[in-house]
């Protein structure tokens, strides 16, 4: 059997294995999933014959080579900055490889490697980075094929809660790491260009510079900009585009409220705080408030952030108990953010038979000869429940797709790479199909850079 080794169980790995092992017998399959628990790892092989689950620390590296020399592709659902030593080892034991993040410079420097070995390290092939690449170089080589030069090109994605499990004042549960939740944002100036005009929004200015989008009848949505918009211009081909811009998608009044926290300081990473394990959630928001012998907590934190009393904006920060003195931190040594982090888990984790729900949404502005238009590219999932998520959908069978085509020799093209070629993104696009992943396309009349957008 050709074996295929998963390295990592997480939230996001259920849909992946799930779609392994129901091809496992047709293909010939066997699947070795490695976690450092191997209690979550047993949970993820549902006791199918063709699965086996095994305790991997990827710091033990007689335990991770052993494991990667034994299969023939390997899998990393690990942390980003994990995959350079499982590349190495992929490279060392000449094993193909697929990731679901970013490339980082380190991986990056083993193309050439990659390469003379004829090994394809496929890596942002999830859901953002992944379906938004795929699915944006679809529309953009159909209208280069259509003698179209493009003018615009806008992105948006959020991982958010469905309507219908949407129980709490900031209309938001998490649907993935919560680290990377309350960490957004953060390493820089957000960069993109406008109209030919570069701009930049610094972390502290980040969340009052929003975009308004109403997307196919699904409601109105809000979006902050993502870091780095520019290094996709030549990622898809488009240095001379004029507008380029992609950002993150949340729910209307949820940018407002986030921006209170960073004025604060709360999503500082950088730093820990004396006695956090003994703290109150009360003592950790004051400690961000000035001293004063007669004023409350709830009323020094109003005054300075200027919010009324009948606010909506104050019955959020309620509603999440950062004024409850009975309460403790319990973490030591910690963080702002990973205090935040602790008390947003209390009031933001996704109930057993909570649904989530993948919002993204492309704009794609482009002159020909008969003059300038626009095309809309949406798609809204829902997931099934707290595992089988639309999160996990959408970042793992993508990954799972993309493992078995080089499995199989459908995708060849070795080196370190992402999935903007025809032959990853055509086969990929058309089955995620089938599993009710699509994108709804529509023309509309040409709007250029519009921030209060209505679109569907």
């Amino acid at each position: 059997m050709r074996n295929i080794l998963i390295i990592g169980a997480g939230r996001s790995s259920s849909s992946l294995i799930k779609y392994l092992l129901d091809k496992s017998t047709e293909e010939n399959l066997h699947i070795t999933i490695g976690d450092l628990s191997i209690q979550n790892a047993q949970e993820k092989t549902n006791n199918h014959p063709n699965a086996s689950a095994i305790a991997l620390d990827v710091f033990n590296d007689e335990s991770r080579k052993n494991a990667i020399q034994q299969s023939d592709i390997v899998i990393s659902m690990l942390p980003a900055h994990l995959h350079i030593e499982v590349a190495k080892n992929c490279l060392e034991f000449g094993k193909h490889m697929v990731t679901a993040s970013y490339i980082s410079k380190e991986m990056q420097a083993l193309d050439a490697a990659a390469k003379e070995k004829g090994l394809v390290f496929m890596n942002e092939i999830g859901l953002d980075p992944g379906i938004d690449h795929m699915s944006a170089m679809e529309v953009i080589n159909k209208i280069r094929e259509n003698g179209g030069k493009m003018l615009l090109f806008e992105s948006f994605c959020g991982g958010l809660v469905a309507p219908e499990s949407d129980t709490n004042l900031w209309n938001y549960k998490f649907t993935w790491n919560p680290r990377n939740v309350v960490l957004a944002g953060q390493g820089g100036a957000s960069k993109f260009i406008q109209e030919g005009a570069y701009k930049y929004i610094p972390y502290h200015k980040l969340f009052r510079r929003t975009e308004f989008l109403t997307i196919n009848g699904s409601g109105k949505f809000e979006a902050y900009a993502n870091r780095d918009s520019l290094k996709y211009r030549s990622i898809y081909g488009l240095e001379d585009i004029p507008t380029m811009y992609r950002g993150t998608v949340r729910k209307v009044g949820f940018s407002r409220a986030w921006n209170v926290f960073v004025q604060l300081g709360m999503t500082d990473d950088s730093y820990t705080i004396e006695n956090s394990e003994n703290m109150s959630y009360r003592d950790f928001t004051n400690s961000f408030l000035a001293y004063s012998p007669s004023d409350s907590v709830e009323l020094k934190f109003r005054s300075y952030l200027k919010i009324d009393q009948d606010d909506l904006m104050w019955e959020k920060f309620l509603e999440l108990d950062i004024f409850n003195d009975t309460k403790k931190v319990g973490l030591k040594n910690a963080t702002p953010a990973q205090i935040l982090q602790k008390i947003l888990m209390d009031s933001w984790t996704l109930a057993s038979e909570d649904k989530d729900m993948i919002v993204m949404h492309h704009k794609f502005g482009y002159q020909d000869k008969q003059g300038k238009h626009q095309i809309e590219s949406s798609m809204i999932i829902k997931g099934d429940d707290q595992t089988y998520t639309a999160m996990a959908k959408t970042v793992g069978l993508p990954v799972a797709m993309a493992t078995l085509r080089i499995l199989n020799k459908e995708i060849t093209t070795s080196g370190v790479q992402l999935p903007i070629h025809k032959e990853v993104y055509e086969p990929i696009l058309k089955e995620l199909q089938e599993y009710g992943i699509h994108f709804i396309e529509k023309k509309v009349p040409y709007l250029g850079y519009n921030p209060e957008a209505v679109i569907g």
